[in-house]
């Protein structure tokens, strides 16, 4: 381990993924998640950088070579793409090795289409993650999403994983 090990590098910019956090903020802002996490694509030659907006947390940017840390309240002049309205939901009561979960009527329908819009946000082909508060602390609720259409979603209790595709939920009443 080398001094550098220890040292956290603390900026007011990640430059063109200004926006990326952005976004994140705002959606861990308008849905209470615990986190979102974005996957994104960067120029060719570039690996993928992932940023990690953690609730009450300063903003982690991965960009492979190098971990950067920008304060969670950092003002950045960035326009934030649109999101669809989003809510806050009560934490959901979740038996994680019985893969029940339940809360809400159309609460999981709303987190999932709520991360499916992250991930049309982040467009390309990046992907979106957040992570949902439930009454078991070991058991969060995590929907991955990609920003490419036709690609299966991961909704997650805890470690059990389960596969949901395109068409889920069913079009509902209207839509």
């Amino acid at each position: 381990m080398t001094p550098d090990d220890d040292v956290v590098e603390v900026v007011g910019s990640v430059g063109a993924l200004d926006a990326v956090v952005a976004l994140l903020r705002d959606y861990l802002h308008r849905t209470g998640a615990l986190r979102a996490v974005a996957l994104v694509d960067r120029a060719p030659g570039e690996g993928p950088a992932v940023v990690d907006c953690g609730r009450l947390a300063p903003v982690e940017v991965d960009l492979g070579d190098r971990r950067v840390y920008l304060p969670h309240a950092v003002e950045l002049d960035v326009p934030t793409p649109e999101l669809p309205p989003l809510r806050q939901l009560p934490p959901f009561e979740v038996d994680a090795q019985a893969g029940e979960l339940s809360g809400p009527i159309g609460g999981l329908a709303h987190v999932v289409d709520g991360v499916r819009a992250l991930a049309a946000a982040l467009g390309g082909r990046n992907v979106a993650l957040a992570q949902f508060e439930t009454s078991d602390p070991d058991a969060p609720l995590t929907v991955t999403a990609r920003a490419e259409p036709g690609e299966p979603l991961v909704v997650a209790l805890g470690e059990e994983e389960f596969e949901l595709d395109e068409a889920w939920p069913a079009p509902r009443n209207g839509g």
